[in-house]
């Protein structure tokens, strides 16, 4: 019987070497993993600190943007005021100058005929020179560019 617990102890003892030497096998790939797993947490330390540098710049530059662009908007509306009050002033010298013109034209009765009651007995035409319709193509191109 010593011989067959001899025996059971050798199987035992053999059992013992071969999962000693896998947990040995396991704790070096465990080794060489933490290894691996620390180098990705130093890589991945070092990917953090840079992505908060780069959203500290992106802040900055954000920053001196909105204030360009404040700028900007604050310039455009002081050229809107101005550009207002220039046209209001246009327009004031676009009635202005029409009621001048309509004012130094002739009536349509004076002009071209003689009224009688409601009705207005054409003349004999007078003959008109180049230069008087010139000037009332002239006229009539200011007067056009005037009211756009």
């Amino acid at each position: 019987m010593e011989w067959a617990l001899e025996i059971a102890l050798i199987f035992l003892l053999g059992a013992t070497l071969y999962h000693a030497l896998r947990l040995e096998r396991a704790l070096g790939v465990l080794k060489q993993d933490r290894s691996a797993l620390q180098d990705l947490i130093a890589s991945f330390n070092a990917s953090t600190r840079s992505a908060e540098e780069a959203v500290a710049r992106l802040a900055l530059a954000g920053g001196s943007a909105e204030l360009a662009l404040r700028r900007q908007v604050d310039a455009a509306a002081a050229k809107q005021d101005e550009l207002r009050f220039l046209t209001e002033r246009a327009e004031t010298a676009a009635e202005r100058l029409d009621g001048l013109i309509r004012g130094s034209r002739p009536t349509f009765a004076e002009r071209d005929g003689e009224l009688r009651g409601d009705t207005v007995v054409p003349l004999a035409k007078p003959l008109r020179d180049e230069g008087s319709a010139r000037r009332s193509r002239v006229e009539q191109e200011l007067m056009r560019a005037l009211k756009r």
